[in-house]
């Protein structure tokens, strides 16, 4: 049995690994910190963490996610999403502890419209983007037993996410604008909680950054329809594009990222987005 530490404990892919702990989890014992509990931009936080739980592995879902604030928020963004991941690999370099980190697909910028393999380059458009491939960079400078997962467009049942504000909005408003020309592909933050889990389980040694997403290609527009026909919900959904809906950060239009290198290695499926949206769902309602 080993001790399995998850950062930001009560988030969305925090929660989502606890509740499938019972049916994935083995004998190991996952401990949730809060961000009240555990301060990941403090090293002594860490240092007493780890003192106190003796983790084989540390999970860190701990991070800004709030792409628009980051713009004028960076210097968090910074703490959480940088300094933190460094702080973290220095610790478990230190204490021979495995970190299994997780980014984004908002490392890379505009790029051809190719899936995105974990050997391109990375240029990210905004500082939530930069602060998560600065953050990856300090993991990979400082220890070597480490994986990082780029994952994207996370929804779950929990927390708050795009499709709990589509469900909301569809049943408040008859008519909704969504932008159909940002592409990329939506991933159940159950399915990525079942891949960690399985890293985990197989004691697998192939460190290194992988791509985690859902199969299939969507825009946000189609994500949103699909959600709608899942849910019965009647509502004249309008595809508008991204220069009638400006936000401070600018997103990627392309950002399917190629799942080959996560197949081949760990011998996993992964489900098709609007199958596993369909699972999801059903847990909803």
């Amino acid at each position: 049995m080993m001790n399995i530490l998850v950062t930001g404990g009560n988030g969305q892919l925090g929660s989502s690994i606890n509740s499938i702990e019972d049916k994935f989890g083995n004998d190991n014992k996952y401990i949730y910190l809060t961000a009240e509990e555990l301060d990941v931009t403090n090293i002594d936080s860490i240092d007493s963490a780890i003192a106190a739980h003796k983790p084989s592995y540390i999970i860190n879902c701990a991070a800004y996610t709030a792409v628009d604030k980051a713009e004028s928020e960076n210097d968090l963004a910074f703490a959480i999403n940088a300094t933190a991941a460094g702080n973290l690999a220095v610790a478990c370099k230190s204490n021979g502890i495995r970190l299994i980190h997780i980014s984004t697909d908002f490392v890379f910028g505009d790029t051809d419209p190719l899936p995105l393999t974990e050997e391109m380059e990375t240029i990210p458009t905004g500082v939530y983007g930069d602060t998560k491939l600065k953050g990856e960079k300090m993991i990979s400078q400082s220890m070597d037993d480490y994986f990082i997962i780029r994952t994207s467009w996370l929804y779950s049942e929990f927390q708050h996410n795009f499709l709990k504000t589509m469900i909301r909005l569809g049943n408040e408003r008859g008519e909704l604008s969504v932008v159909y020309d940002q592409v990329g592909t939506p991933t159940y933050a159950v399915d990525l909680a079942e891949f960690i889990m399985h890293i985990i389980n197989t004691d697998s040694s192939a460190y290194g950054i992988y791509h985690y997403s859902n199969e299939g290609v969507a825009s946000w527009y189609d994500f949103a329809y699909e959600i709608f026909k899942q849910n019965n919900i009647q509502i004249n959904l309008k595809a508008i594009t991204s220069d009638k809906f400006p936000t401070p950060a600018r997103r990627p239009n392309y950002s399917v990222m190629s799942k080959d290198k996560v197949k081949q290695t760990f011998g996993i499926t992964i489900n098709h987005w609007t199958q596993s949206l369909s699972n999801c769902i059903k847990k909803l309602n």
